[in-house]
């Protein structure tokens, strides 16, 4: 019975009201059930899953993740736009949670860190049409958001918001 997708992920972090906020501030989620103090699951806008981030929370003392160490690296979160990508990476860095952004040649990503340290990557998936060849030669590197907004624009949904399987 093989895997078909990641339903939902659950984070440790040391203040529920704290990254509900960032939460929903950034992501747009909404909150599905809250344990004051405790815990909270939170939805992406029009997911069908009971939640797609859970949040539990160990404390103000509790340790960060620490890079280099075996554990999770980060999540990646796909959206519907490149423009809605581009407003995403604008919010990160007035937050100052942006760590980083890159051309991944199928996808477009900013990478931000929550109140926490959580890693996490904002990304949106390349028209699988224009993906290059694995012999083209061409490798990752630095996003170049205004050269990819003017090749496909700030509207054009693909991916699972296109309603294409993942």
């Amino acid at each position: 019975m093989p895997v078909r997708r990641l339903n939902h992920a659950v984070l440790w972090i040391r203040d529920i009201d704290r990254s509900v906020a960032f939460y929903t501030e950034v992501f747009g989620f909404r909150v599905d059930h809250l344990i004051p103090g405790r815990a909270a699951f939170l939805s992406a806008p029009d997911s069908l899953n009971d939640h797609d981030l859970g949040l539990f929370a160990l404390g103000a003392d509790a340790p960060g993740p620490e890079q280099g160490r075996v554990g999770l690296y980060h999540l990646a979160w796909e959206v519907g736009t490149l423009g809605e990508l581009a407003d995403l990476g604008v919010k990160l860095n007035q937050l100052g949670a942006l760590v980083g952004a890159s051309n991944h040649l199928v996808s477009k990503s900013f990478y931000a860190k929550d109140p926490d340290g959580n890693e996490f990557e904002l990304m949106w998936r390349v028209p699988r049409e224009d993906w290059p060849s694995a012999d083209s030669g061409v490798r990752p590197g630095p996003l170049d958001l205004e050269e990819s907004l003017e090749r496909w624009g700030p509207d054009l949904a693909t991916g699972a918001a296109a309603g294409q399987s993942t």
